[in-house]
């Protein structure tokens, strides 16, 4: 009985402790997948240590950890993840970094052996083996852009098989080798499309199908865009003319490259793709993958081919693409179906989506963190969506994913895509297809769908309970966070406008509601997005969210709509959030041709762009009061409070950003209208945002020549507590006189205090009415 008390509790102890696998990367030194896989021993491969961690994981008795040590880890073939690698018993299975290691996984190969090919032209050459290809090369962690030209207006008319070639500076085009391997990119106004090219003869260029059908049918088409497009070929060796660009001969296993100026090619550091995803985590809905998490992980080098089949990448809209020969499509399709037809709204249900480096789905409880996904040939995170971007075949099902204090950026296509757009992610067949209860939360998400441009940095389709919260959203061709997909057509009761388009002759009007609710955008701050693209904003919003939220989060720079409420967008709720220096509207919603879009709520915003399009209180169910027109010069506290808060947060915000101040200065003036000798009270309120004691605050203040401004009272206190406010109070009294009848006189304060070991300096102004009734400028009321 002893010995059995004490097995007992040995068995417990050890399953308290876990069970800790280490994996050293490709080809280090002592390394062995006969050894124990110890931190001075470890294994070799990362295949023996998933291999070990399944017959640990068998046990289902503890925790199973696999450490990675510093260094690239490059893969042969993708990780695939499924309930035999899941943790039991509430145990949980950890591929993570160990203590002070970066560990990478990679699915490129590095080049060298770099030799001039052209001394003239600056172009050098590396052999880098055949049977493969790939439409990336990243050159010191940067993406380099294929080899292309641009194409003016006049240099081509397009035809219903491809173009004609109207510039005879372009008739060398028709001696080019490798014809097939050349690309047509069209950058137009919410789509994003690539075609490949079939033959070039003469001045007809052919293009390969069902590429060019697909590209020429619906909207934003080819041939009748909604803006100016940008045309560009892309991928001959001839087109290789400016530095950091590239081609790859596949025949000759030939890598050409033109360094950027001052860049020393035989110190670059060039890794070109193989694989095409990295990790793929999914089992069945009988048996999903369960209890993973990946913590400290970069994931990095994948190319993406599909745009160059013969599909092409007939782009509709945030990564959804016409996948196939549509068998509703008109023969005289390139005139009739330009700007839409009853033929194409048969394609909606079949559309597909990009396919993720870093794929989830038929999943349980899985979290990435503390991870970065950068230079990955597409979309960097799928979370479940539709089976046809999902390796494994089963697509949806993800419930309890997290994505937290993560970095996506320099990738070609977005940062995390949720959900699928088939008829089963929004009315799934069997409910276990339900994609909930998702967060994420302190990423990072920037500079990234630098070659599929219709990508937004966050985008989630059908989801219930989704939490998309203090993240940081910059550098974006088009949209910062999307929400919703199907144009309010696949919503309980359907569209009015899809009756009228034809939609409902291949697709049911459902009479429930989609799988898309519960969302919170919550904290996050969103800035520069929409440079590149058109018919976008910071956040995105399509086809009804019930009992959703958007809350308290900060947009700066958008070029174009701060908040766009497209197609069907209804149920939702909208307070607190600051909109600064968005190029166009606040706030619009897409209310025409018989769409549902209402019933949303927006309450006490902070703007410096007071317009509004399309929403007006009291229409529609919408309620819109409380709206705050501010300036970036003189923000209210609470705006300021929004701002400080928004982005990552925690060990996750990063350092000091002298734009987001953990303290908040706001100017007040009573009155606000003086006359000549007159005087005024103006009042500056300073409050301790964050959560350290804000020291070494002093307010001054300035005013124009002749004026006066004297203290009214002590000054701030030096020092502020958190959330403490505190004011300091002038007398400003005008000059006797004024040159003009009415005038307006700038006053500004300059608060400085430190914060965290930084310094913080803000600058506040506000304008005085200045009146002289000597001049005709009547008397201050």
């Amino acid at each position: 009985m002893p010995h059995r008390r004490t097995s007992v509790a040995a068995r417990a102890k050890a399953a308290r402790a876990g069970h800790t696998i280490v994996v050293a990367p490709t080809g280090a030194d002592k390394a062995d997948d006969k050894g124990p896989g110890s931190a001075d021993r470890p294994l070799a491969t990362l295949k023996e240590a998933q291999r070990r961690a399944r017959e640990a994981t068998a046990e289902a008795n503890r925790d199973v950890t696999v450490l990675l040590l510093d260094g690239t880890y490059r893969l042969a073939s993708p990780l695939r993840f499924d309930a035999a690698d899941s943790g039991r018993n509430g145990h949980t299975v950890t591929w993570k970094a160990a203590h002070g290691a970066r560990p990478v996984l990679s699915g490129a190969r590095p080049v060298t052996g770099w030799e001039p090919d052209d001394d003239a032209t600056g172009v050098y050459r590396a052999h880098v083996g055949t049977g493969f290809d790939s439409r990336q090369l990243y050159v010191d962690g940067i993406p380099a852009q294929r080899a292309r030209i641009k194409l003016a207006p006049g240099d081509i008319t397009l035809t219903p098989t491809g173009f004609t070639i109207d510039n005879p500076d372009l008739a060398y085009l028709a001696t080019l080798p490798d014809q097939g391997r050349i690309d047509f990119q069209a950058m137009l106004s919410f789509t994003n499309r690539f075609a490949p090219v079939r033959s070039i003869s003469g001045s007809t260029v052919v293009m390969r199908q069902p590429a060019w059908d697909n590209n020429t049918y619906g909207y934003d088409t080819l041939q009748a865009p909604f803006r100016t497009p940008v045309f560009f070929l892309l991928n001959s060796r001839s087109f290789l003319d400016e530095p950091g660009e590239w081609y790859l001969d596949t025949a000759a296993g030939t890598l050409y490259y033109k360094p950027l100026p001052g860049q020393d090619i035989s110190r670059a550091r060039v890794e070109l793709p193989r694989l095409e995803s990295l990790v793929q985590v999914g089992g069945t809905y009988d048996e999903p993958a369960r209890n993973l998490r990946f913590e400290g992980l970069t994931f990095t080098g994948t190319t993406w081919l599909r745009p160059g089949s013969p599909d092409g990448y007939a782009n509709q809209q945030t990564g959804v693409f016409i996948s196939g020969v549509q068998p509703h499509r008109p023969a005289d399709a390139f005139t009739s179906c330009s700007s839409g037809c009853v033929g194409f709204e048969a394609s909606r249900d079949g559309w597909a989506q990009a396919a993720a480096a870093v794929q989830v789905s038929a999943a349980d409880d899985i979290e990435f963190a503390g991870s970065t996904f950068v230079n990955l040939g597409s979309l960097a995170l799928g979370i479940g969506n539709d089976a046809v971007a999902h390796a494994t075949g089963v697509g949806l099902g993800a419930h309890r994913v997290s994505v937290t204090g993560s970095t996506f950026t320099a990738n070609s296509g977005g940062g995390i895509v949720v959900g699928g757009v088939r008829p089963d992610a929004h009315h799934p067949s069997d409910p276990r297809m339900v994609n909930s209860d998702i967060v994420l939360s302190d990423n990072r998400v920037h500079a990234t769908a630098l070659e599929y441009l219709d990508q937004a940095a966050i985008f989630a389709s059908y989801v219930t309970r989704l939490t998309i919260e203090h993240n940081y959203v910059s550098d974006m061709p088009y949209t910062g966070i999307g929400l919703g997909y199907g144009w309010g057509a696949n919503d309980s009761g359907g569209s009015p406008d899809y009756l009228g388009r034809g939609l409902y002759d291949f697709q049911p009007i459902h009479g429930t509601p989609t799988t898309l609710s519960d969302v919170r955008v919550v904290g996050n701050h969103v800035r520069d997005v929409v440079q590149t693209m058109s018919d976008a904003g910071c956040i995105y919003a399509l086809s009804a969210i019930p009992r959703s939220d958007i809350d308290e989060n900060y947009c700066e720079n958008s070029g174009q709509f701060g908040l766009y409420f497209d197609e069907g967008s209804r149920y939702l709720s909208v307070s607190r959030n600051v909109f600064v220096d968005t190029v166009g509207q606040w706030a619009h919603a897409n209310n025409q041709n018989d769409n549902h879009t209402g019933d949303l709520t927006l309450i006490e915003n902070y703007v410096t762009n007071p317009a509004i399009t399309g929403i007006v209180d009291g229409d529609r169910g919408n309620v819109v009061r409380g709206t705050v027109t501010v300036t970036d010069g003189n923000l209210p506290i609470e705006a300021s409070r929004v701002i400080y808060n928004a982005g990552p947060t925690g060990p996750y915000r990063g350092a000091p950003d002298p734009r987001r101040p953990p303290a908040g200065a706001f100017l007040a003036a009573d009155p606000v209208t003086v006359g000549a000798g007159g005087s005024t009270t103006v009042t500056a309120t300073v409050k301790n945002l964050g959560d350290r004691p804000v020291a070494g605050l002093t307010v001054s203040i300035t005013v124009p020549e002749g004026w006066r401004a004297e203290r009214a009272g002590k000054p701030v206190r030096r020092a502020l507590s958190p959330g403490v406010p505190a004011t300091e109070t002038w007398k400003i009294t005008a000059p006797e006189s004024f040159t003009a009848p009415v005038d307006l006189a700038p006053v500004r304060a300059s608060v400085i205090f430190y914060a965290g070991g930084a310094e913080y300096v803000l600058s506040r102004s506000l304008a005085l009415t200045a009146l002289d009734p000597s001049r005709g400028g009547g008397t201050p009321g």
